[in-house]
């Protein structure tokens, strides 16, 4: 889970654009960082432990010149965040950036240190350059090096390579880990997402699995690793613009991504809204129309913030749609035998698209039959190509580490998908279908209207920053916003924090509550309103302080609750979308008046691009 960066030029120094996109990679890791590139016949190498600003530090003291070069922002896996262990790794003639794990690295370091190698680093990335060094030896030619060097591995990766003896070019290759290549007029460049690089073009090339790219300052070519066979790639405008990925005056990356979730809903849905029929309009689910009546069962996998977007949506699937419906933990499919096949839709979630966990469950899934619809925001990312269908969500960037406007985009892609399934499946009429697209048409006004408690959220984040656990309870919808509130807190206060059904409170976690244990509810009007506050009221005999969640205008909660975050009366299939933002901002104004770092918490990263 690290960022690469690399440039290809012809005049101006390829520092400045590196580092401009290292900054733009570092929610991707940010434990150390570093910089090579090819100046006179040798390497200029910049490398620093800690946040990038550290980096620049060390560049702001040593002037780089070269106009080819690779930069690198790291999130250890193997070997302690240091500069020892920081990429760029070198070793004789060769520089390697490297995002994944290899597997067998041990076994390739013991035979290399057999052969009289010595290592500087403790990571498993340093040996693919004593590998190239070794095969460029034998073969002086840097492709088949390339080639020869990846056969050799095991696991995931995305590197890039510098050779002196080749000071005009950077080779790229990739295998389950992201690499996009940017096209300039007398420039290219490689990136691991697109934001990296959107201040030099919007024109890109996704990479696929096992391909090995060739860039020069004039020239992209794609080879196949198994033959070394030339490859087309499409090549993809992208219409993101540079200030999307801009904090546009708020604090954090995150907050602006909170307040910008009513664009990010509005613009996932409207286009694909045919409100006369009371239907959507889903071509790019093409695929699947003939089909979606042939399914006995769905599964949805997903991991982190997306898996609880997918419980939100197998509970619209089952309630609307009427059909059997699964959540799994990506991480855990792929390790038993599932029971999907060709009767069976897997629906698979990640903001990314790279998510190595979910990557690995839908390949098992395609072995079975299944057919695969990805919810995903990044274009042509790996699941999306992977899948017979993607549907897209238009969130835009996301840099906070921690999700929030993604969520939200997923949650309105599984309310797309139940009205698309409940349609074609018969068991939702045009008027049922206007109903509910009616209501979601005006969503985003009462999201706006939501987020207008920040100040009071804000107020209320004062008096609890100091907790050290909160429970975070609700029944139906209102459980996985638990749940997600839950999370919110947790990574980025640092604050133990659990997520339960408000009924299984009794059946342990009602132990934890004291006067210093505060329960957050999630109790907007509807059907689980009365138990809810069944529930509240047993936290309140016990002494524990609450904050509630709820509806305007539920003066029942008045009587519970020390502070309550109100939301407008909505649609009760789409309360998810409002009672999920006091939770968000409650989760970044207590950790904001903590301290901690808000955009990049510790510990974590953007896509998890490793099991």
């Amino acid at each position: 889970m690290c960022g690469i960066v690399g440039m290809v030029g012809d005049g101006r120094p390829c520092v400045s654009v590196l580092l401009e996109g290292l900054k733009r990679l570092e929610y991707r890791g940010y434990d150390s960082a570093g910089i090579a590139t090819v100046h006179g016949g040798d390497f200029e190498i910049v490398r620093s432990a800690g946040k990038l600003r550290n980096l620049e530090a060390r560049l702001g003291e040593r002037k780089l010149t070269g106009t080819v070069g690779i930069g690198h922002t790291r999130w250890a896996t193997h070997g302690r965040p240091s500069e020892a262990n920081a990429h760029p790794h070198r070793f004789e003639d060769v520089v390697v950036v490297h995002n994944g794990i290899i597997e067998n690295y041990a076994s390739l370091k013991s035979d290399l240190t057999a052969q009289g190698h010595t290592f500087s680093s403790e990571t498993d990335s340093e040996i693919i350059a004593h590998l190239l060094h070794r095969a460029y030896r034998d073969c002086d030619d840097l492709l088949v090096a390339v080639q020869t060097t990846l056969r050799q591995l095991t696991g995931s990766f995305a590197i890039g390579v510098l050779h002196v003896a080749h000071p005009d070019r950077l080779v790229v290759a990739r295998r389950m880990s992201p690499l996009v290549l940017g096209l300039g007029e007398t420039e290219n460049y490689v990136a691991s997402d697109v934001p990296a690089l959107l201040a030099e073009t919007r024109k890109f090339i996704f990479l696929e699995d096992d391909d090995i790219a060739v860039l020069t300052k004039s020239n992209v070519a794609i080879y196949g690793l198994a033959d070394l066979a030339p490859i087309e790639r499409p090549v993809r405008n992208i219409t993101w613009t540079p200030a999307m990925a801009e904090k546009g005056g708020y604090k954090h990356f995150m907050l602006k991504e909170i307040y910008e979730q009513p664009r990010a809903v509005s613009d996932t849905l409207r286009p694909r809204l045919a409100l006369a029929d009371g239907d959507v309009a889903l071509e790019e689910l093409g695929d699947l129309e003939a089909r979606a009546n042939e399914w006995d069962g769905i599964a949805i996998v997903a991991c982190g913030t997306s898996y609880h977007a997918g419980l939100v949506g197998k509970y619209l699937i089952e309630e609307l749609v009427r059909i059997p419906c699964t959540l799994e933990v990506a991480s855990e499919f792929r390790y038993r035998r599932p029971l999907v096949d060709k009767r069976h839709l897997l629906v698979c979630v990640s903001q990314s698209g790279e998510t190595a966990d979910t990557i690995a469950a839908v390949q098992e899934a395609q072995k079975r039959g299944a057919s695969v619809l990805t919810i995903c925001n990044v274009v042509d990312s790996t699941l999306a190509r992977m899948s017979d269908a993607p549907l897209y969500t238009f969130a835009g960037p996301e840099i906070g580490v921690a999700s929030t406007k993604a969520f939200t985009a997923q949650l309105a892609a599984f309310a797309l998908l139940t009205i698309w399934l409940g349609r074609r499946r018969g068991v939702m009429d045009a008027e049922a279908g206007r109903g509910l697209l009616q209501d979601l048409i005006h969503l985003p006004v009462l999201m706006e209207e939501a987020l207008k408690e920040d100040k009071h959220i804000q107020a209320t984040a004062r008096k609890f920053v100091r907790t050290n656990s909160m429970l975070f309870l609700g029944r139906g919808l209102g459980f996985p916003i638990a749940l997600e509130g839950a999370l919110k807190l947790k990574e980025l206060s640092y604050i133990h924090a659990e997520g339960y059904p408000a009924g299984e409170m009794k059946h342990g976690p009602i132990a934890l509550v004291d006067d210093e244990t505060p329960s957050l509810f999630v109790v907007p009007a509807g059907a689980s309103f009365e138990k809810t506050i069944s529930n509240m009221e047993e936290i309140k005999s016990r002494g524990g302080p609450i904050i509630a969640v709820t509806t305007t205008g539920q003066d029942r909660v008045k009587d519970l609750a020390e502070d309550i975050f109100h939301i407008p009366p909505c649609n009760a299939f789409l309360e998810s979308f409002l009672t999920v933002l006091p939770l968000q901002l409650f989760a970044y104004h207590v950790a904001d008046l903590k301290g901690t770092d808000v955009d990049q918490p510790r510990n974590l990263a953007k896509s998890v691009t490793v099991e």
